[in-house]
């Protein structure tokens, strides 16, 4: 007899379709009353599967009994109540490493766009300001400037490694220094806004690190700073980060995360000076088959030998 898995949420397709050949997947996205759903039928699942951004919170937990593995297809752990599953002594898998590179590829993009104006400078074109005589305005040089990663995790070093292929400076903050790296240490996060050109957020979401970057934190960044967003929305006060960018407190901003998705701000939708991605730093074909690859692994892993292939506890 096949395992019950629950799936909350769209996953890849070719993910799903594995699912469903290897177990008896349930996709609770379609349900019209989820909790009702939950109430009659959250005993019979040992298995969960969810993307990132749905995670298992506390409540999810609750209403499934008898789970003993859960499946994050993604790194951010920020929705999934990690306590909750210890008490109970649930395994969570998830897909670290695996999506580094093209996190870090996409931050560099958001770089050097937000910068040069590269996105503002389409609009231009596609406007027909220029067939007009219009004279686009000058941008900013990344070539050796100062870049500071706040969490320098597998993702961060993957940054700064890019970075220095662009003569960057490279300084971090995190909660302690890391051991094995040749980049400079910041204690506070304010001091490495205060020294950074480029401020580059690579750090975990949840509670620890909400609005860690706010007001005093963009002054810091100051009038030619920039900040870049590939973490989580929550990192960031976004109404503190439309105020500076529209006083003029800090240069730029480039952005895949927000604090409510899929609803931005709307004041940052009319600034030239911000570059805004749907959350599509992961989202390439090659990045995506690996993280379902290993989503489905944890799963069969579990189920084969009672523990999964990259645990989160």
């Amino acid at each position: 007899m096949k395992e019950r898995v629950l799936q909350n949420g769209r996953l890849l397709p070719a993910l799903e379709a594995a699912l469903a050949q290897r177990y008896d997947l349930h996709p609770l996205w379609q349900e019209r009353d989820p909790q009702a759903f939950l109430a009659r039928h959250g005993a019979d699942f040992r298995g969960y599967i969810a993307s990132a951004r749905y995670g298992a919170d506390a409540a999810m937990i609750r209403a499934l009994p008898n789970l003993r593995v859960i499946s994050v297809n993604g790194v951010g752990l920020d929705a999934v109540d990690l306590a909750a599953a210890r008490a109970r002594g649930i395994a969570v898998g998830y897909t670290p490493d695996v999506l580094n590179d093209c996190v870090a590829d996409t931050a560099l993009l958001l770089l050097l766009d937000v910068a040069r104006g590269g996105s503002a400078a389409d609009r231009f074109v596609r406007r027909g300001d220029w067939a007009r005589g219009g004279q686009f305005p000058l941008g900013s040089s990344v070539h050796g400037k100062r870049v500071g990663i706040l969490g320098l995790g597998r993702i961060g070093r993957a940054i700064a490694r890019r970075a220095q292929g662009f003569d960057m400076e490279v300084r971090y903050h995190n909660r302690r220094p890391v051991a094995d790296v040749p980049y400079g240490y910041e204690a506070t996060l304010h001091a490495l806004a205060s020294w950074a050109d480029f401020l580059v957020i690579a750090s975990a979401g949840g509670p620890p690190t909400r609005h860690l970057v706010a007001e005093a934190i963009l002054d810091a960044l100051g009038p030619q700073g920039f900040l870049v967003n590939i973490a989580r929305g929550s990192v960031v006060d976004e109404q503190a980060l439309l105020a500076a960018l529209q006083q003029g407190r800090i240069a730029g901003a480039g952005l895949d995360v927000y604090e409510d998705e899929p609803a931005v701000t709307p004041g940052l939708l009319a600034l030239d000076n911000v570059v805004l991605l749907p959350h599509i730093a992961s989202a390439t074909h090659e990045t995506r088959q690996a993280m379902a690859d290993l989503s489905l692994g944890n799963l069969d892993a579990f189920f084969a030998t009672g523990a999964v292939q990259v645990s989160a506890l």
